[in-house]
């Protein structure tokens, strides 16, 4: 796995295990936890060299018939959570600078007409939200009123924009882009991606940059724009009959 920074893995190391250990091998660890929120009451983390981690509540395990000692493994475990009806949301892939990617990024300045938006770019900003379809909306999550905000023009017409805001009381910042479908494949987004990513680490954060594993652009847009794969992860759907 490529190195990234002690930010990041000391984030999910803590996620995984701040609990008690129930099983861990080579492959797959698995831990509970009494302090997990409603939202993350089971959370799975796949990284990209292979390991499983999951960790759930007390309650959960009693209920799938977790205990100490006994001989785990991931389909094995996932097989408990579907036969007592917990299913999970569907994993998003999670991407992150390396440190190397990091420090080039930094040296970096970077060309075009693009910047910082603030509340003064309202009236430009709900033209370009105007001019997206909702489920880009709902899909991107990129908002005015987020902890920062950049965009990309053209002809003066606002026409790819992110917006981050910290992430699960950590030093991350969780980013979300969005181009206006004419404008694609022009390398809006790389840039967009990468100017908000340069401010969030001189800002002391961590970018992420997550998405669902079938949207095939996006983890395009990630790799284009010098992110590494971290690993994949999932929670607990809200749907979830537990």
């Amino acid at each position: 796995m490529p190195l990234f920074s002690q930010t990041i893995s000391g984030f999910w190391h803590a996620q995984f295990f701040s609990g008690d250990v129930l099983y861990s091998d080579e492959v797959f660890t698995v831990a509970i936890n009494p302090d997990l929120s409603e939202d993350s009451r089971v959370m799975v983390l796949e990284t990209s060299d292979g390991r499983v981690m999951a960790v759930l509540t007390p309650a959960l395990a009693d209920k799938i018939d977790l205990y100490q000692g006994q001989d785990l493994s991931e389909p094995t475990f996932r097989r408990k959570l579907n036969e007592a009806g917990v299913t999970l949301h569907g994993a998003d892939y999670l991407f992150y600078f390396s440190e190397a990617d990091k420090n080039e990024l930094l040296q970096e300045n970077l060309e075009g007409d693009l910047r910082r938006l603030t509340e003064q770019d309202d009236a430009v900003f709900s033209e370009f939200q105007s001019s997206a379809s909702e489920q880009d909306l709902d899909d991107a999550y990129v908002e005015l009123d987020h902890w920062a905000v950049f965009g990309s023009f053209e002809q003066n017409r606002l026409v790819c924009a992110a917006s981050m805001y910290p992430w699960e009381d950590a030093q991350i910042a969780d980013l979300g882009v969005l181009t206006l479908t004419p404008f694609r494949g022009k390398g809006h987004a790389r840039k967009v991606v990468r100017s908000i990513s340069k401010y969030a680490c001189d800002q002391g954060y961590e970018p992420q940059y997550r998405c669902q594993l079938d949207n095939l652009a996006s983890v395009s847009l990630a790799k284009a724009a010098g992110l590494t794969l971290f690993g994949k992860w999932d929670v607990i759907s809200p749907d979830s009959t537990d």
